[in-house]
Protein backbone atom coordinates (compact mmCIF):
# COMPACT_ATOMS: atom_id res chain seq x y z
CA UNK A 1 0.00 0.00 0.00
CA UNK A 2 1.40 3.66 -0.82
CA UNK A 3 1.33 6.48 0.96
CA UNK A 4 0.66 9.96 -0.92
CA UNK A 5 2.45 12.98 0.05
CA UNK A 6 -0.44 14.42 1.53
CA UNK A 7 -1.08 11.63 3.71
CA UNK A 8 2.81 11.88 5.04
CA UNK A 9 3.19 13.20 8.75
CA UNK A 10 4.65 16.58 8.72
CA UNK A 11 7.71 17.32 10.29
CA UNK A 12 9.38 20.30 11.65
CA UNK A 13 11.28 22.24 8.89
CA UNK A 14 15.14 21.99 8.80
CA UNK A 15 17.23 20.24 10.99
CA UNK A 16 17.22 19.09 14.67
CA UNK A 17 20.52 20.48 15.69
CA UNK A 18 19.37 23.62 14.19
CA UNK A 19 16.17 24.16 16.32
CA UNK A 20 18.25 23.29 19.51
CA UNK A 21 20.71 25.70 18.60
CA UNK A 22 17.68 28.22 18.24
CA UNK A 23 16.34 26.84 21.40
CA UNK A 24 19.97 27.62 23.32
CA UNK A 25 20.01 30.85 21.84
CA UNK A 26 16.83 31.90 22.45
CA UNK A 27 17.43 31.36 26.43
CA UNK A 28 20.40 33.43 26.38
CA UNK A 29 18.27 36.23 24.62
CA UNK A 30 15.69 35.66 27.10
CA UNK A 31 17.54 35.70 30.24
CA UNK A 32 19.07 39.31 28.65
CA UNK A 33 15.88 40.65 27.94
CA UNK A 34 14.31 39.43 31.71
CA UNK A 35 17.46 41.45 33.03
CA UNK A 36 16.46 44.45 30.76
CA UNK A 37 12.68 44.10 31.62
CA UNK A 38 13.48 43.81 35.60
CA UNK A 39 16.15 46.61 35.84
CA UNK A 40 13.64 49.22 34.23
CA UNK A 41 10.94 48.12 36.21
CA UNK A 42 13.41 48.95 39.01
CA UNK A 43 14.33 51.95 37.50
CA UNK A 44 12.05 53.84 35.81
CA UNK A 45 12.86 57.00 35.93
CA UNK A 46 17.06 56.40 34.64
CA UNK A 47 15.05 53.91 31.55
CA UNK A 48 12.70 56.71 30.39
CA UNK A 49 15.23 59.34 30.87
CA UNK A 50 17.80 57.04 28.68
CA UNK A 51 15.02 55.64 26.47
CA UNK A 52 14.34 59.32 25.23
CA UNK A 53 17.84 59.64 23.77
CA UNK A 54 17.02 56.54 21.48
CA UNK A 55 15.47 57.22 18.02
CA UNK A 56 12.33 55.23 17.99
CA UNK A 57 11.99 55.95 14.15
CA UNK A 58 15.49 53.99 13.90
CA UNK A 59 14.60 51.17 15.51
CA UNK A 60 11.16 51.37 13.87
CA UNK A 61 13.45 51.26 10.48
CA UNK A 62 15.77 48.50 11.10
CA UNK A 63 12.56 46.45 12.13
CA UNK A 64 11.12 46.86 8.80
CA UNK A 65 14.44 45.96 7.49
CA UNK A 66 15.04 42.95 9.29
CA UNK A 67 11.15 41.75 8.48
CA UNK A 68 11.29 42.61 4.82
CA UNK A 69 14.49 40.79 4.76
CA UNK A 70 12.51 37.44 6.60
CA UNK A 71 9.88 37.88 4.32
CA UNK A 72 12.02 37.48 1.33
CA UNK A 73 13.26 34.39 2.97
CA UNK A 74 10.41 32.85 3.35
CA UNK A 75 9.65 33.18 -0.28
CA UNK A 76 12.87 31.95 -1.14
CA UNK A 77 12.11 28.90 0.46
CA UNK A 78 9.25 28.28 -1.04
CA UNK A 79 10.88 28.47 -4.38
CA UNK A 80 13.46 26.24 -3.27
CA UNK A 81 10.46 23.72 -2.45
CA UNK A 82 9.24 24.23 -6.51
CA UNK A 83 12.21 23.47 -7.50
CA UNK A 84 13.35 26.90 -8.67
CA UNK A 85 16.60 27.21 -6.56
CA UNK A 86 17.85 30.11 -8.60
CA UNK A 87 14.97 32.29 -7.87
CA UNK A 88 15.65 31.11 -4.53
CA UNK A 89 18.89 32.55 -4.80
CA UNK A 90 17.65 36.11 -6.18
CA UNK A 91 15.30 36.66 -3.32
CA UNK A 92 18.21 35.64 -0.50
CA UNK A 93 20.59 38.32 -2.21
CA UNK A 94 17.49 41.07 -2.38
CA UNK A 95 16.87 39.89 1.34
CA UNK A 96 20.72 40.73 2.09
CA UNK A 97 20.41 43.64 0.37
CA UNK A 98 17.34 44.96 2.51
CA UNK A 99 19.28 43.56 5.58
CA UNK A 100 22.74 45.63 4.59
CA UNK A 101 20.09 48.70 5.94
CA UNK A 102 19.55 47.27 8.93
CA UNK A 103 23.47 47.04 9.64
CA UNK A 104 24.00 51.05 7.87
CA UNK A 105 21.19 52.04 10.39
CA UNK A 106 22.64 50.14 13.36
CA UNK A 107 26.27 50.91 12.83
CA UNK A 108 25.12 54.90 12.22
CA UNK A 109 23.33 54.40 15.67
CA UNK A 110 25.76 53.07 17.30
CA UNK A 111 28.10 56.04 15.72
CA UNK A 112 26.06 58.66 16.93
CA UNK A 113 25.77 57.07 20.43
CA UNK A 114 29.04 56.86 21.04
CA UNK A 115 29.60 60.16 19.74
CA UNK A 116 27.61 61.77 22.49
CA UNK A 117 29.17 60.01 24.97
CA UNK A 118 26.31 57.17 26.00
CA UNK A 119 28.36 54.52 25.29
CA UNK A 120 28.20 51.07 27.76
CA UNK A 121 29.58 52.61 31.01
CA UNK A 122 27.51 55.64 31.16
CA UNK A 123 24.56 54.14 33.18
CA UNK A 124 22.58 50.51 33.79
CA UNK A 125 20.48 51.15 30.61
CA UNK A 126 22.92 51.82 28.36
CA UNK A 127 25.19 49.21 29.72
CA UNK A 128 21.83 46.64 28.99
CA UNK A 129 21.08 48.33 25.54
CA UNK A 130 24.80 47.79 24.21
CA UNK A 131 25.04 44.11 25.49
CA UNK A 132 21.28 43.57 24.22
CA UNK A 133 21.36 45.13 20.68
CA UNK A 134 25.60 43.98 20.25
CA UNK A 135 24.66 40.38 20.74
CA UNK A 136 21.72 40.83 18.28
CA UNK A 137 23.47 42.57 15.67
CA UNK A 138 25.99 40.00 15.62
CA UNK A 139 23.58 37.23 15.50
CA UNK A 140 22.30 39.50 12.33
CA UNK A 141 25.82 39.52 10.94
CA UNK A 142 26.02 35.42 11.53
CA UNK A 143 22.48 35.43 9.39
CA UNK A 144 23.52 37.62 6.63
CA UNK A 145 26.47 35.09 6.11
CA UNK A 146 23.82 32.23 6.37
CA UNK A 147 21.90 33.93 3.92
CA UNK A 148 24.54 34.25 1.54
CA UNK A 149 25.73 30.48 1.55
CA UNK A 150 22.57 29.68 1.20
CA UNK A 151 22.37 32.56 -1.68
CA UNK A 152 25.53 30.77 -3.32
CA UNK A 153 24.59 27.01 -2.83
CA UNK A 154 20.71 27.54 -4.27
CA UNK A 155 22.57 29.21 -7.32
CA UNK A 156 24.28 26.53 -7.60
CA UNK A 157 21.42 24.39 -7.35
CA UNK A 158 22.49 22.58 -4.22
CA UNK A 159 19.07 22.84 -2.96
CA UNK A 160 15.54 21.55 -4.21
CA UNK A 161 11.98 19.79 -2.99
CA UNK A 162 13.60 16.55 -1.92
CA UNK A 163 17.17 18.33 -0.40
CA UNK A 164 16.33 21.65 1.28
CA UNK A 165 16.40 20.59 5.14
CA UNK A 166 19.75 22.90 5.33
CA UNK A 167 18.00 25.80 3.42
CA UNK A 168 15.65 25.28 5.72
CA UNK A 169 17.29 25.82 8.71
CA UNK A 170 19.56 28.21 7.49
CA UNK A 171 15.94 30.54 7.23
CA UNK A 172 15.03 29.36 10.85
CA UNK A 173 17.99 30.94 11.83
CA UNK A 174 17.03 34.24 10.29
CA UNK A 175 13.78 34.09 11.17
CA UNK A 176 14.71 34.03 15.10
CA UNK A 177 17.03 36.77 14.03
CA UNK A 178 13.45 38.95 13.35
CA UNK A 179 11.73 37.17 16.37
CA UNK A 180 14.23 38.84 19.19
CA UNK A 181 14.58 41.73 17.35
CA UNK A 182 10.47 42.27 17.49
CA UNK A 183 10.66 41.88 21.12
CA UNK A 184 13.50 44.30 21.82
CA UNK A 185 12.48 47.00 19.56
CA UNK A 186 9.45 47.74 21.77
CA UNK A 187 11.37 46.88 25.00
CA UNK A 188 14.10 49.26 24.48
CA UNK A 189 12.72 52.10 22.29
CA UNK A 190 9.54 52.37 23.24
CA UNK A 191 8.14 50.34 26.65
CA UNK A 192 7.62 53.62 29.21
Amino acid sequence: MSTSAEQLPRQLPGDLAMWLFILAELSVFAILILAFAVTHHLKPQLFAASRALLDASTGLAMTLSLLSAGALAALAQVQVRQGQPRRAALLLLAALLVACVYVWLKLGEYRHLLGAGLGIERNTFFTLYWILTGFHFLHVLLGMLILAWLALTAWHRGYGPGQCSGFESGVLYWHMVDLVWVLLFPLVYLLG
